[in-house]
């Protein structure tokens, strides 16, 4: 008993380094992302991963059946959307508020597996899904009745992620874990180079003006910042499987949103405004939605 305490708050410890760790890499992107494109901090914030990953490869070859090459293109695909769209707005919009956003992933799951693999949505889940949606709406706070660039990215961001969540359903009964790893990082590194190869041959519009960008050589202190960026995803991973191998998924996921919390506090320090009372509650309801599902789920 006392040892399964003992796993249950170390499991509890890691998330919650885990969620630092995850508002940190937040907190270093967005002051990079003021001088950097957010195409080129999604390359630094993946490259540190593939080499890694890809160590660990080289030294314990995949062990996996594979035949879903194209699905597992789309997870890396949709993973590297969301993640342009999260470092984008990261840049203009408060810190919190963004990971809020990107944290709404778990609403859009449930939904996706109800449409893509046939699963049941409980009462709760759709309680939970209506109670989601009303947060983004006190998050985004429309003027006029529509959302600005910022918003509509903000939760492309969470569908974009589901979408990717989703997919590792059904892939991790064809593929390593590594590989689908690998498949959101690879992509995540590859396609940020051929978008800044490209950029200076296209003209595109305002509303795609953060999927390309120039590259920009990063100098002085930048060098760091992006290097922050790398190795803090990299801890967060790293922390939060380890969280989820001590303790009940339903307990870490739980703690997982503390890093909404985390990211506020960074917010503010590097800036943002103090949320008001709308973006609390929003941002509440948000978390509400996210543990309704969870908890459907059991």
């Amino acid at each position: 008993m006392k040892d399964k305490i003992k796993n249950i708050d170390r499991g509890i410890l890691y998330m919650l380094l885990a969620s630092l760790s995850f508002a940190a890499m937040g907190g270093f992107a967005k002051v990079v992302s003021q001088v950097l494109p957010p195409v080129e901090v999604t390359f630094f914030r993946n490259i540190f991963g593939v080499v890694l990953v890809g160590l660990a490869i080289y030294k314990v070859p995949l062990k996996q059946k594979g035949g879903k090459p194209f699905l597992l293109l789309f997870r890396g695909s949709m993973g590297f959307a969301a993640l342009l769209a999260y470092f984008y707005i990261m840049a203009h919009i408060p810190l919190g508020e963004a990971v809020t956003y990107n944290k709404t992933s778990p609403i859009f799951v449930a939904i996706f597996a109800y449409i893509f693999l046939n699963e049941k949505l409980h009462k709760s889940a759709l309680i939970a899904i209506v109670l989601g949606f009303i947060g983004i709406v006190m998050v985004a706070q429309p003027e006029g009745g529509s959302f600005d660039k910022y918003d509509i990215l903000g939760i492309f961001s969470g569908i974009g992620a589901a979408l990717a969540y989703t997919s590792i359903r059904e892939l991790r009964e064809y593929y390593d874990t590594r590989a689908i790893v690998m498949s959101f990082m690879g992509v995540g590194t590859i396609a940020p180079l051929l978008l800044m190869l490209v950029t200076p041959y296209v003209s595109v519009s305002e509303e795609f003006d953060w999927m390309f960008a120039a590259f920009v050589m990063p100098q002085g202190i930048e060098w760091l910042y992006v290097t922050a960026v790398g190795l803090s995803a990299t801890v967060s991973q790293l922390l939060m499987t380890k969280a989820y191998e001590l303790t009940k998924a339903g307990i870490v996921g739980t703690i997982s949103y503390s890093n909404i919390v985390f990211a506020v506090i960074i917010g503010v320090m590097l800036g943002d405004p103090i949320p008001d009372f709308w973006t609390v509650l929003g941002i509440i309801l948000v978390i509400m939605s996210g543990l309704l599902v969870a908890f459907a789920k059991k």
